[in-house]
Formats: structure tokens, sequence, C-alpha cells
């Protein structure tokens, strides 16, 4: 009886290689389906909840402002006292505490009375309220009430030591840490000064501001 091809110790070995490569084919595609899948990319409403707060404009910014194909309507202004700015055509518009794209929108309104279809955009140049806001506080019955900029880890007993500390009128168990966000925060300032108690010493950020009220007589 004559053997056939695959009884022959080639074409054994030639099949074993053969089962070989498809088995590691087999593990090579299982690993790249169960691997781990890419993390999802960030979407709009993703990106909206980070950079949630849009900036808004304050006294003493710089605002460019560019009239598309009317140079002589574009303009750099400061914002006034009052948080004005006078920009050619469109007069004297408040702008203070709204965003740049909200002043384009309201400046497209009034040119488009002389412009068709003006297109305008609103760019911060330079952005002086910043300073301002960053500022902290400090009023009340205190030797030297003060307004300073705001320096990283500053905290309440810093900016009392700063104002000089606290006159003979003042009831410093009373004293109230009002934070640029809205919360309240009371301060134990005599127990800080007499005793060392840290418990209120809180960090400082930029926009606080302390206030000492007086005793009553």
């Amino acid at each position: 009886m004559s053997l056939s091809p695959t009884g022959t110790p080639a074409a054994r070995t030639w099949l074993s290689t053969r089962w070989v490569s498809l088995i590691g084919a087999l593990i090579l595609l299982g690993g790249c389906a169960g691997g781990t899948a890419p993390p999802p990319s960030v979407d709009d409403a993703d990106e909206d909840a980070i950079f949630d707060d849009e900036y808004r404009i304050g006294v003493g910014d710089s605002l460019r402002i560019d009239v598309w194909r009317n140079p002589d309507l574009s303009v750099e202004v400061p914002v006034r006292p009052d948080g004005r700015v006078s920009v050619p055509l469109a007069g004297d518009l408040r702008v203070g505490n709204r965003t740049p794209e909200e002043v384009s929108t309201m400046l497209q309104e009034r040119l488009a009375t002389y412009i068709r279809d003006p297109f305008v955009t609103v760019i911060v140049t330079d952005m002086g309220s910043a300073a301002y806001r960053s500022r902290v506080r400090v009023t009340g019955a205190v030797a030297e009430p003060l307004s300073l900029p705001y320096r990283q880890g500053m905290t309440v007993l810093d900016l009392v030591l700063e104002a000089g500390g606290l006159t003979e009128f003042a009831r410093p168990n009373a004293a109230v840490l009002y934070r640029a966000n809205g919360d309240r925060l009371d301060l134990r300032l005599g127990r800080m000064l007499s005793r060392g108690d840290m418990a209120t010493n809180y960090s400082l950020s930029p926009g606080d501001v302390i206030t000492v009220p007086e005793r009553g007589f």
C-alpha cells in the first residue's frame, strides 16, 4: 500500500507549520479586538463645561474694534469709568460687564443703519480691569484699610497684618471674609491674634474682601 502525500514526514512538518501560523494569526486578531479602546474625544458640550466662564469687559480695558471693509470705522478705544466706549457712527455704547461677542452683536445692529451687512469683531487688547478685580481688600476697624494686589499664598492673617492690625474698637470675632464668588466665611480674628488659633486663617483668592466691624457703644 502506498503512502498518501500527507503521510510523509515532510508533509506532516508542512501541516504543523501551517497550523502554528494559523493559531498565531487568530491570537493576534483576538488581541486587537480585545485591546483598550481609545478615549472618547471631548465634544463641544464637554468643552463648554470646562471653559464655562467667558471674559466680561471691565473699566480700564482696551478694545480693538474692527469693521470689515471699513477701516475708517475700526478703532482701538479704552473703556471709560462709566463702562462705555465711543465708536464712529455707533456713538456711545455700554460695554461694561458684557462679553466681546455681545458687543460685536450690538455694534452690528447699530451699524446696520449705515452699512449693509456689517461684520464687526471685538478683541480685548489690554485687560486693565483684570488687575483691579484681582486685588484683595480689608475694611472696617483696622489701622489702615487696604486694597492690595493679590499674591499667591496670601492668608487672612497676612492681609490683617498688612493693614496694621485691628483698632481698639474692633469686634475681631465678628469679622467676615466675603469671597468674590459670593461665599461668606466667619472669621475669628481675636482667637487668631491672641491664641494663635489658625482655624479661620483661610487662604485668600483674587477679589476677596475682609470686613471687621466695630463694637457698639
